[in-house]
Formats: structure tokens, sequence, C-alpha cells
């Protein structure tokens, strides 16, 4: 998994007909590098989020053909997560 945080959307007047309901956002990695990534659970921009890649991103669409390769699976609490480090 790769962690990362929201730097913003990705705007498409077009899209492939097999892409379920989502949103493209661009994210930067925790080693700085910039990915777009898969967004069905409607992150904000600023937010931290855990991505996975590859064949495990393009079967999280059971019964279609999604062409994805990058996919927001997790949502960071970064307040729980100060908090269980004190």
């Amino acid at each position: 998994m790769i962690k990362g945080r929201v730097i913003g959307k990705i705007w498409s007047s077009r899209r492939v007909d097999t892409m379920p309901s989502g949103a493209l956002l661009e994210v930067e990695t925790s080693g700085g590098g910039c990915l777009i990534a898969f967004d069905p659970l409607g992150c904000n921009t600023g937010e931290a989020v855990l991505i996975t890649q590859g064949s495990v991103a393009a079967g999280y669409f059971s019964g279609k053909v999604a062409p994805v390769d990058a996919l927001i699976i997790g949502s960071i609490d970064e307040d729980l997560q100060k908090k269980s480090k004190n």
C-alpha cells in the first residue's frame, strides 16, 4: 500500500464507459511522487489516504472491467492516529 495526500481533483469532460462512479484524484505520495488514483470513497483535498495499485486495484470492481491502476482504499484519520501515539 502507498500512503499519500490528496492534492487535487482531475476533471474530465469524457470518460470510458466502463468507469464506475467516483472521482479521479491527484495524490502526492509520502515518497514525494504524484499519481492519479480512482476514489470511490469521496475523499477531499488535503486528506491523507491509502492507495493500492495494479491487479488488486482493478479487481475491486467485480463484474466490471475498469481501467483502474491506482485505487484509494482508505482515508486515514490523522486525529485518531495522533491520539494513539500519546
